[in-house]
């Protein structure tokens, strides 16, 4: 059991350290590749920030452990916005100013809705893996043209001032990129070990575990990366990985981890954990989305209720496990 606590521990640290090192190689790689900011926030950071969350559910779902491999990507979007979005507002309110994502906060909720359907069977299947592969391909496809297609955007505005205030040579680049990939690979496997472990020692279900100090754990990044945009005025690139990270896991994370091996879902998924996620995703619309002209902004008062249901919710969890 002190193996399994260790390696949970040392797994998350190692993984978040790796998952910072890789965003940063791979960005500043495309950068030196000649990829418009724009497309580097949307799909470099989006895809490196929610690199632990894909690994993780991926090598989970390998292990035959379904419920972590889905609690972790479903945990993850709840602990984005209900914790992560409520902590940074409560810090300092986010102004919402970017187009893109004032388009990703719908296109949340309609993926939520598709992720929703697919639960009902209390199956995901390969085909079902396929679909929201699929759609995330789409989902993609679509966001670049659009981005592109566009004039100056805040969101890129606030990746370019971020590669042009920290270069990086390629060479240095390179290596960052493949040793934070290869560590990331490292560190999941001594995460997924420790918490199957813990979970098995407990009698707590491995969904649980993933909800709750899995889920956690892999959002560390898009916690670190928020605070330092914050703390810079850089709001829309806040906000952005948060949304990014959540259509990156319900679809790639959930559909790549249902694509390794089927999973089976518990009826406390769709009843539970999909419908906070989709309700924090509509309050989370509500908050930020500019009504009648007036410029979006997700409030102290605001994040401060994100983060007590957050706090219900896990206090809930921790309930069926003491019982």
């Amino acid at each position: 059991m002190t193996m399994a606590f260790l390696a949970i521990l040392g797994g998350l640290v190692l993984l978040v350290w790796s998952a910072d090192r890789f965003v940063e190689g791979a960005a500043a790689t495309a950068k030196h590749a000649g990829m418009p900011p724009l497309l580097i926030g949307m799909v470099v950071i989006g895809f490196g920030t929610s690199a632990p969350e894909m690994v993780v559910s991926a090598m989970a779902a390998a292990d035959g452990n379904p419920g972590l491999a889905l609690g972790n990507a479903y945990g993850s979007n709840i602990t984005n916005i209900a914790l992560i979005i409520g902590l940074v507002a409560l810090i300092s309110p986010i102004n919402v100013h970017s187009q893109v994502l004032r388009k990703e906060l719908p296109l949340l909720f309609a993926i939520s809705l598709l992720a929703g359907w697919q639960l009902l069977d209390g199956e995901l299947s390969r085909m079902d893996a396929w679909g929201l592969l699929g759609a995330f391909a789409v989902v993609m496809g679509w966001s670049i043209v659009q981005g592109m297609r566009k004039g100056p955007d805040a969101l890129a505005g606030d990746v370019d001032n971020e590669l042009i205030a920290h270069p990086m040579a390629l060479n240095k680049a390179l290596m960052w990129l493949v040793i934070g990939l290869v560590l990331l690979v490292v560190s999941s496997r001594f995460l997924v070990w420790g918490a199957v472990t813990v979970a098995q020692s407990l009698g707590v279900s491995d969904l649980v575990i993933g909800l709750t100090i899995v889920a956690v754990g892999t959002s560390l990044p898009e916690l670190a990366s928020s605070l330092v945009a914050i703390k810079k005025g850089e709001h829309d690139l806040a906000l952005g990985n948060i949304l990014g990270s959540g259509i990156f896991n319900t679809l790639a994370v959930v559909g790549i981890a249902a694509a390794i091996h089927p999973l089976a879902v518990e009826s406390a998924v769709l009843y539970r954990d999909w419908a906070l996620m989709t309700a924090l995703t509509v309050a989370l619309f509500f908050m930020g989305f500019g009504f009648s002209g007036r410029q979006g902004r997700i409030n102290r008062l605001e994040g401060s209720a994100l983060m007590v249901v957050y706090a219900l919710y896990t206090g809930y969890l921790v309930s069926t496990v003491i019982r």
